[in-house]
């Protein structure tokens, strides 16, 4: 069995002078090998090459080969000869006066050797002493605590340190972002099951949609951003959750009183503290707080987007029927009783003439139904292929000046198109076929803005195997999950509405 250490190799490489490229080979055949345990080679003894991982080792014989050791402490003593290459990566390299190594010593973390140490090979050393050992530190962490599934480490001071700062960090923005915090944890207490599932339903979709992104020129500028906003969803949401918490351990009789929200953090803080320290559980605990984290701050999110662009009720004319119609005969009047409402069929009112549908476009679309899920497919596969005739005619999809790679540009031509149209028109050509337009909750036309949030929206529902299209079939609204995020609702017009 052979390896070849990577790092090495690329810090000889430029750790070299110019013109004079070195190559580091560190080799290994049937080593010594340890895993979280130290080893020792005593003088007089040889090995062919010794490999430790995670631990410290001490050489006093003779090392046929290499020595390679990570995140630990390696120490050659004045009896130690090696005959092949010295690397130490994250821990520290100790060298005696009087120990040989006859090829290349690299030491990425710290270096102590004495003054007049010359090996037979170059010798690259990347870091101090100090921090060496710092790195050499974090093994204990990773051996009974990260191995062991928990986080904090009780005998460890350091993790505590950190801890501290993470803590002092999360007090601040509780104090500072005292309305989003208070808004993800009445999120968490009002529909935690739905949280928790809109969290893994995020977890799971952002990768693919920040892939679909990347392809377009503007997906690559939308994709930071978006992650920008996940990260701070997600510290939001955890602070929120460590409320909620301490909320549900000491009832908290006032959402927005400053002092006892305050408590219900520090209480549910210390919770999840001595959850970390538990095997198992504490990265399970963490797992869990970071999806309700981030599923807490996203209904937080959406609940205030719907308050600033609120859905107008559909308004009903109910009239009530008369008890009796008194119905004159001869010199008398006698009492005929009233038909119920229910009971009129009425002639369906004729299509307004396009005279009055034109005066009154802006304001009454909330009022016609919303469109079924068969209409809006017919309308997409209309667009579809109008796209796609259109980019083989006018060979757009050939351009490489849009993108890179012209099989690529049939999406972004597909968002320029369904944006342009929405923003322009209130639907597209399919649309106009199907009688279909768009309208925002609040009765306005669709901006530009919305269009761009609706369209990219749209790539991830149909990314999803269509499952955001398929919403529709169970939305009371019949609306899309672009639709629900952009605000907007699909409606079906007669044939008289203006084009």
């Amino acid at each position: 069995m052979k390896t070849r250490l990577c790092l090495a190799f690329a810090l000889a490489v430029l750790a070299a002078r110019p013109g004079r490229a070195q190559d580091i080979h560190v080799t290994f055949s049937n080593p010594a090998l340890r895993v979280f345990q130290s080893y020792v080679l005593k003088a007089g003894d040889t090995a062919r090459s010794v490999l430790v991982i995670a631990n410290d080792a001490t050489i006093e014989g003779h090392v046929e080969g290499d020595v390679l050791v990570v995140l630990g402490r390696a120490e050659l003593r004045n009896t130690a000869v090696v005959d092949g290459s010295f690397v130490v990566v994250g821990g520290t390299a100790v060298i005696a006066d009087g120990a040989q190594v006859h090829q290349d010593v690299v030491a990425v973390g710290g270096l102590d050797m004495p003054p007049g140490f010359s090996p037979g090979g170059s010798q690259v050393v990347v870091g101090t002493v100090p921090i060496g050992e710092r790195i050499r530190g974090v093994v204990p962490w990773l051996t009974r605590g990260l191995l062991l599934g928990r986080l904090i480490v009780p005998d460890l001071g350091w993790v505590w340190a950190v801890a501290g700062v993470f803590f002092l960090v999360n007090l601040l923005l509780n104090l500072l972002l005292e309305a989003p915090v208070r808004a993800s944890a009445a999120a968490l207490r009002a529909t935690p099951l739905s949280a928790f599932a809109t969290g893994l339903l995020i977890m799971l979709l952002a990768g693919p949609l920040c892939l679909l992104l990347a392809v377009s020129v503007i997906g690559t500028v939308v994709v930071p951003f978006l992650l920008a906003a996940l990260v701070l969803g997600t510290i939001i949401g955890r602070i929120a959750f460590a409320r909620w918490i301490g909320a549900s351990i000491v009832y908290q009789a006032d959402a927005a009183n400053r002092a006892q929200s305050l408590r219900s953090f520090v209480i549910g803080s210390a919770v999840m503290a001595i959850a970390y320290m538990i095997p198992v559980l504490g990265l399970l605990m963490w797992a869990i707080a970071a999806v309700f984290a981030l599923g807490g701050a996203t209904q937080a999110f959406v609940r205030a987007y719907r308050r600033e662009n609120p859905r107008q009720p559909r308004k009903k004319a109910a009239t009530a029927a008369p008890a009796a119609v008194f119905v004159p005969v001869g010199d008398a009047a006698a009492a005929v009783p009233a038909v119920p409402a229910e009971a009129v069929v009425e002639p369906a009112p004729p299509e307004p003439p396009p005279a009055v549908a034109a005066a009154a476009a802006a304001g009454s679309l909330l009022a016609f139904p919303h469109a079924t899920f068969v209409e809006r497919l017919a309308a997409f596969f209309l667009d579809l292929v109008l796209v796609a005739v259109l980019a083989q005619v006018l060979r757009l999809d050939r351009l490489f000046w849009i993108y890179p790679g012209g099989e690529n540009n049939l999406l972004l031509i597909a968002l320029v198109y369904h944006v342009g149209f929405w923003t322009w028109r209130q639907t597209t050509i399919g649309g106009m076929i199907c009688q279909l337009r768009l309208v925002r909750t609040d009765g306005g036309a669709v901006r530009a803005a919305e269009a761009l949030v609706r369209a990219l929206v749209g790539i991830l529902s149909l990314a999803v195997a269509g499952l955001g299209f398929l919403w529709i079939l169970r939305d009371p609204e019949r609306q899309s999950w672009h639709d629900r995020i952009a605000g907007t609702y699909v409606v079906k017009v007669p044939r008289s509405w203006p084009m």
